[in-house]
């Protein structure tokens, strides 16, 4: 395969790398901003927590814990580990091709 080809796979590898790490980082801000009590009226929040609830959609309250907090914790949580995970297996994927 001509180097052309592969520089455009790394460069497609990186982007799909660096919008899971994005997708990531906006839930596990909100899983600190909720377990630190941030205040919702604030724009910024609110911004993280609709962003972050679109994103963890699938896996908001899938798990039924007493506490509320571990809801959030397990079910955005996991949302982020999934993003992690299969975003950096698909860029992996396209860095060895």
């Amino acid at each position: 395969m001509s180097p052309r080809y592969r520089n455009g796979a790394n460069q497609a590898g990186t982007v799909i790398a660096v919008v899971a790490d994005v997708m990531a980082l906006i839930l596990g801000l909100w899983i600190l901003m909720y377990l630190l009590d941030a205040n919702r009226a604030n724009s910024l929040v609110q911004f993280v927590h609709d962003t972050a609830s679109w994103l963890a959609g699938w896996s908001h309250d899938l798990f039924t814990f007493d506490e509320t907090w571990a809801r959030v914790v397990a079910g955005y949580g996991l949302a982020a580990v999934v993003y992690l995970f299969v975003g950096h297996a698909i860029a992996n994927r396209l860095h060895r091709h």
